[in-house]
Formats: C-alpha cells, structure tokens, sequence
C-alpha cells in the first residue's frame, strides 16, 4: 500500500474523522488488502511466542491488532450502505469471501486458541481486574462457537460454508436494494396521489426528475412491507399499487430475484450449525445471546402472538365498519373488504375520529430542525448534560451527512455526531447507527458515530416535515448514537455498541420514551409557520392513542419475528426439502395464527434484510426481546421523577458507559435493582 493512502495512519483531523476529501475510490482495496494482512502478521507474532502464554502476550496484543483494517472497513461499508455505486457493488462483492477467509483465518488458528485456552484455564490464579477477566471469557467463548475446536477437515467445511454465506447475503443486499429502486412507484398525474402534502408532491416531484422522468411523480419504497403513504393516500388503487410493488421485491424473476438466495443461505447456516454442534441456526445464535435458546424466543414470541392476533381482529372490525358506514351513508359506491393497502387509510381515520389526533396534520409541528435540536440534542443535555455544536467545516461521506461535536457540561469533548437524514438512490433502506472511530483506552482512540435515515427529501427551499414514525426513529437511532458516544472501555472488543445482539436495542428504544415527554414535547414540537405549539388536546389525544392499533403492529412484526425463527429453526437434513418461499412463510404464518391476509408480515423472506443480509438472522426477536427491559426501564424513570439529570446519569453511568465490557443482564441489574419484569411491556402493548 502506498504510505500516501489515507487510511496508512489514523486521521490526523478531529477526533480522526476520515479525510474524506483525500479518499478516492483506488484507496480502498489496497487498504483493505494490507490491513488484512498486518493483522495475520500480528496474530502470526502472538502464536510464534515462545513465551508462556499470557494476558500480555496473547489477549492484549490480539486486540491492538487490526487497526489499519478497522479503519478501512469502518468507511467503507458506512459508504457502501449510504452512498453506494457500482464501484463500492463490485468491491463489496470481491471482499466478501476475502473479509470471510480473513476472519477464519483468526478464529480457526489452532496455535491462537490454544493460547487462548491456556490463559483461560489459569483466570482464577491471575487476579485479572473484572473487564480484563470478561475479555479472556468471550475471546475463550466466542472461538469455541466459532469452530476453533474443530477437525481440520471439518475446518475447511467450515471456511467453505463462510465464504460462500459471505458470497450469498452480499448478493441478497445489492439485488434488494436494486429492486426497491426498480419498483418505485411511477405516478402521471398528480391528481392520483390526493392526500398527499404539497412537500411530499415536491419531493415525489423531485425524485422523478432526478430519474429523467419530469413532470412525473416518483415514491421509492422503505424497507419494511408498508409505506408511510399508505395512510395518506385516498386512492384505493394507488395504495394497491403502492403496496404490490413493495411485496413484489425479489420475486420477479431475473437477476434480483432473492428466492434462491433464500433458501441457500438457510442451507448454509443449517448446515454450518450441525457441524458446529448445534441441531439448527437458530440455536448457534442464541447460545451466545442472552436469550441462551430458541425455545426461550419461541416461548415469548408465541406468548404475544395470540393477544397480538386476537387485537388485530378486533381492530379489522372496527375499520370495515367504517367502510360499510361509508357504503350506507352513500359516500362509497361500492363496498369492499379491508385489504392490506387500507390499513393504514382507515385505521388513520378511525384515530381521528376517537382520539381527535390526525397523525398527517401534526407534520408541520415536526419541523427536521426543530426535532432533532429541541427535541433530540435537548433531551440528551438534560438527561446527561451533553451539548451538540455543528461543525460545517467538517466533511462527511456525502454533502447531506451533517457533522456535531459532542461536549460534556464542562465543555470536555464527547466525540462527534454525523446524522445523513435523506433517502437517495445509492442508499440502502431502512434507518440505522454505526461507529467510525471506537472508543478504546487501550488503543487511545476517540469515538464518532453516525446515524442514516431515510426521509424524502423535499425541493429546495421547502422545510423538511417529519411523520410521528420518523420522529420516533430519529429518536431510536439516536439512542443507539448515545450508547456509541459514552461507553468507556480498556478494550475496542468492547466499545459501543458491541453487546448481545439481544441486548443492542435496549438503549434504542428506552429514548424513544423522550419523544412525548411532556417537557420535551413542548420543546419542540412548534408549528413551522405559526410558532404555536402542539395544542393540549392533541397531545392528550397522542398519549391517549399510545395503544391504539398495536394489534396490527405488534402482530406484522411478530410474523416477521417468528418467519425469522422458523427459517432458522430448520434443522440441516430438513433444509434440503424447503424448495417454496412462499409456501414456507405461509405454513409459518398459519401455525402462528398471525395469517391474516390483511396484516401481511412486516417483512416477507425476499425482502428480509435484517435477516438474510444485515446480520440479525435468527435474531430480530431481539426488538421485542429488549422491549421487555425497555418497557420496565420506562416505569423505573417515570417512578423516579422522569427526565433529571440523577436519572439520566445512573443510566449513563450503569448501562451506556459500560458498552460490551460486562454481561448486559448485570448491568441492567445494577441499575434497576433487578431483573426485568414483563408486565409494563403487556400495558405497553395492549396485551393484557
């Protein structure tokens, strides 16, 4: 690699933010290619060590290596997932079984483990502080899961089955996101998408003349099965159309097509399992998550789907009667069965009429600005005395990706913040956090975290108006930007973010809560134009609404759940007679009794990302599974005074500041007091 590449040496900028005006596109690969190998070097060093193996000259040296590659990959995929090309496809495609083989190459070293082993056999007699004694038990653990033990025949199966799972959840990721693009919905005239406001026009607007489609409108799809129109839209046949091209995603045929991937990468792990030890995927997952088995998800997930169904049912009542009120009043031709495109439509009447909320009105009280300074950065300084400048001179990955610099109450420097809030093209769906520089005492490295969003954006010169479901992901993404921000470690196997995958959304959703405080409500929400705020009755009509249509939330979300579990349920001999998708996800969905043709799964298979792609396979039960602390860290806030700086530093202090360097489940118990309980999650929901 040439020593002028910027990623030869750490940034030189604050905090080392990534120079990002040096970065050019040839910088990458070589990067990618020597970090690999200076870390095989180092870890080449440590199993060569004629020296009695030790702490010092196994564990730490192991965790300082790497460094070069970490910098690369943290810009590189951050890129690739916001802002891809067809440069960062085909190099994402060509690094993916390089990046598996690399990391077997570590995980499978029997020298390296034995080493490992050996220091784990001695912990008790080397007086190890706590975190140092936490690191040797989940290197010691997590090379046992990995395969570390393994024959060396079965260790080439085994690189063999990475390398081409590596391969296949690539591919799945780039054929979703060229399928959400190719199926945009295309509208001629404006008249078909009454409901919609004059910035979202503008942005459909826009959109289609950045396609070279003008005076045509544009809707790009969300990841999930609906769309935030849905409920606006008053043509019946556009929101049909609107909601089939979202399910039509990866099977269409041809080259996007994701059904083969499907099933492959569900063999794969099956069979990547049973060579581990393990009946099935999801059992190797969750040996190593604070769940421990899929009977334990199962048991929870089947808990909450009969309610949740039973809810949903009553709620489909309640919005065909509307319907039919319609057909009787003489304001609807004809009548019609709720379907899955209405949903949302009625549903959305159904709460104006009983709560007197119009969850589409209260946009221009949702001003981007206003959320994310008054409302977002205003709870995090009250809760934890953090203040957030924004730094203009500061280059990000793209020009939409806004850079903050984080300070404590006494002005001591926190890290940064980079929040790219508008959807495009080159970025991938959904709404998500990751680091570009980790925290770690061992290393001397600072932090900087970013969040990506995906918000339409509107013409130039018109406000950016969230939706109550942005607002609320603003504030969930941030929460995971939070936890990234404050853990303080020894070690960068530690840093952020890195917990249980079960535990990880914990901190997410407990700031969700500070989106209706009523201290923090009123902050923020102020109408663009007027500068009133959110009149009393609409906001005792939000928090009297909290519940409302949880039926259908929480049972598209436990379809998906459970269709993640039951793919991964599968057991390596069984696999090979799964042959129908379709076929598949329908048996699930019916022996759930969640088959609802009106509450289709909020994700199907083909579009699956969290699980055939993003790293939650056999693990996007965990959002309901941290619900459950979440909900009961709600109660324990609203039992102690709610939104105080005492609160919000016991959370610091006892969940955040520790990242990955304790079990989760004793952190949490050192701040509750206990373990977590379900009962505030069945009020949460509904569920009782």
């Amino acid at each position: 690699m040439d020593q002028h590449n910027p990623f030869a040496r750490p940034s030189t900028l604050p905090f080392q933010l990534p120079p990002y005006a040096a970065i050019r596109d040839e910088h990458y690969r070589p990067a990618f290619l020597a970090g690999m190998a200076e870390q095989l070097a180092k870890v080449e060093a440590i199993c060569s060590d004629p020296a009695e193996p030790s702490v010092d000259n196994t564990l730490l040296p192991l965790e300082r290596s790497g460094q070069l590659l970490d910098r690369v990959a943290a810009v590189f995929f951050n890129r690739s997932s916001s802002d891809s090309s067809p440069f960062t496809i085909a190099l994402e495609e060509e690094l993916a079984p390089l990046l598996a083989a690399h990391s077997d190459a570590i995980r499978l070293r029997p020298e390296l483990f034995a080493r490992i082993a050996a220091v784990h056999s001695r912990a008790d007699a080397l007086g190890l502080d706590p975190e140092t004694r936490y690191l040797l038990e989940r290197h010691f653990t997590q090379f046992t899961l990995a395969g570390a033990g393994l024959s060396d025949a079965d260790k080439a199966l085994l690189r063999d089955f990475n390398t081409r799972l590596s391969v296949a959840t690539t591919r799945f990721e780039k054929n979703l996101l060229a399928d959400t693009n190719d199926l945009a919905l295309v509208v001629d005239d404006a008249a078909e998408l009454d409901g919609l406001s004059a910035g979202q026009l503008s942005a459909a607007a826009q959109v289609a003349t950045d396609r070279g489609l003008p005076g045509r409108f544009v809707i790009t799809l969300v990841l999930f099965t609906g769309h935030p129109y849905l409920a606006l839209l008053t043509n019946r046949g556009v929101r049909e159309r609107l909601l089939a091209a979202s399910r039509a995603r990866g099977i269409r045929g041809g080259e996007h097509d994701n059904r083969a991937l499907v099933l492959s990468i569900t063999r794969l792990r099956a069979e990547r399992a049973r060579l581990l030890g393990f009946a099935t995927h999801a059992a190797a997952v969750t040996a190593d998550e604070t769940a421990r088995t899929p009977a334990a998800v199962g048991d929870l997930l089947h808990r909450l789907a009969v309610p949740a169904a039973r809810n949903a049912r009553a709620e489909q009542a309640e919005l065909q009667a509307l319907v039919d009120a319609d057909v009787a009043a003489g304001t609807l031709a004809e009548g019609f069965e709720i379907a899955a495109w209405d949903w949302a439509f009625y549903s959305e009447r159904l709460r104006r009429a009983r709560y007197e909320v119009d969850t589409a009105a209260l946009r221009p009280w949702f001003e981007l600005e206003s959320v994310l300074r008054d409302g977002v950065f205003y709870a995090a300084q009250r809760l934890y005395g953090v203040t957030f400048t924004e730094r203009p001179s500061l280059a990000g990955w793209h020009p939409d990706a806004r850079v903050f610099e984080v300070c404590e109450e006494d002005g001591s420097p926190v890290g940064l913040y980079i929040l790219d809030v508008y959807t495009r093209d080159s970025k991938r769906g959904g709404a998500w956090m990751n680091a570009l520089v980790s925290q770690s005492d061992l290393l001397g490295t600072p932090v900087i975290v970013c969040n990506n969003l995906n918000v339409p954006q509107p013409a130039d010169g018109e406000a950016t108006l969230l939706s109550l479901d942005e607002v609320t992901t603003l504030f969930h993404e941030f929460g995971h930007a939070l936890h990234g921000l404050f853990a303080r470690v020894t070690y960068p196997k530690f840093s952020g973010t890195n917990v249980y995958r079960d535990f990880v959304e914990f901190p997410s959703q407990v700031n969700e809560m500070w989106r209706f405080d009523p201290e923090v409500l009123a902050n923020y929400a102020h109408h663009r134009e007027t500068g009133e705020p959110l009149p009393p009755e609409v906001v005792a009509g939000i928090h009297a609404s909290e519940t409302f249509n949880e039926g259908f939330a929480t049972s598209e979300y436990l379809a998906a759940a459970l269709l993640d579990q039951a793919w991964h349920g599968i057991e390596a001999d069984a696999g090979t007679g799964v042959e129908d998708v379709a076929a598949f996800e329908a048996a699930c969905l019916e022996a759930a009794g969640l088959d609802n043709p009106a509450v289709p799964t909020r994700y199907a298979s083909t579009y699956f990302a969290h699980t055939f792609s993003g790293g939650y396979d056999a693990g996007y039960y965990s959002y309901i599974w941290s619900e459950v602390q979440d909900a009961d860290t709600g109660a324990w806030f609203a039992e102690h005074g709610g939104l105080t700086r005492e609160n919000g530093e016991r959370f610091r202090e006892r969940l955040l500041a520790r990242g990955g360097s304790v079990d989760p489940l004793e952190a949490y118990r050192d701040f509750r007091g206990r373990d977590a309980i379900i009962q505030p999650l069945l009020d949460r929901r509904g569920l009782n």
